[in-house]
């Protein structure tokens, strides 16, 4: 389980180090493809098998299905951890996460998600203020 907040710092390269204790979780390669909210999604690949699993058995029929499959598979990359625990993120990938020198990584379950450390402080800040609610919610849903 990946779990946890860790504000590092993106070199001149885009190289990120990943955590001490999620890199035996995550393996020697991971998946890392753009997520929701501008974030990016690193999974071990194992974990990535499942969510591909998942995508290639939606219905084509369904717009939704195809563009979300699209936005995922497009997107992702295979990329070698090095022996210091460091991952390359893509051009690509930055520039959608909009990253720069400060960056977040969540532990969010089965992934780790990678913000922007400004958008990350927001978006805390607003969930924080809603957390109350959205208990609420789920409780009603029988979730909580």
């Amino acid at each position: 389980m990946l779990t946890g907040e860790y504000h590092h710092t993106l070199d001149e390269k885009r190289r990120l180090s990943l955590p001490a204790k999620l890199r035996p979780p995550l393996g020697k390669t991971v998946v890392l493809t753009a997520g929701l909210e501008h974030t990016l999604w690193v999974l071990a690949k194992r974990e990535w098998q499942q969510v591909a699993q998942t995508l290639v058995g939606l219905p084509m029929g369904s717009e939704a299905s195809r563009r979300f499959a699209r936005f995922l598979f497009a997107s992702a990359t295979e990329v070698d951890v090095d022996r210091n625990g460091r991952m390359l993120i893509p051009e690509h990938l930055a520039r959608y996460a909009e990253l720069k020198d400060r960056v977040v990584m969540a532990g969010v379950g089965k992934r780790l998600e990678i913000w922007d450390e400004n958008r990350w402080n927001n978006y805390i800040k607003e969930t924080a203020a809603q957390a109350d609610n959205l208990a609420s919610h789920l409780g009603e849903l029988g979730l909580l």
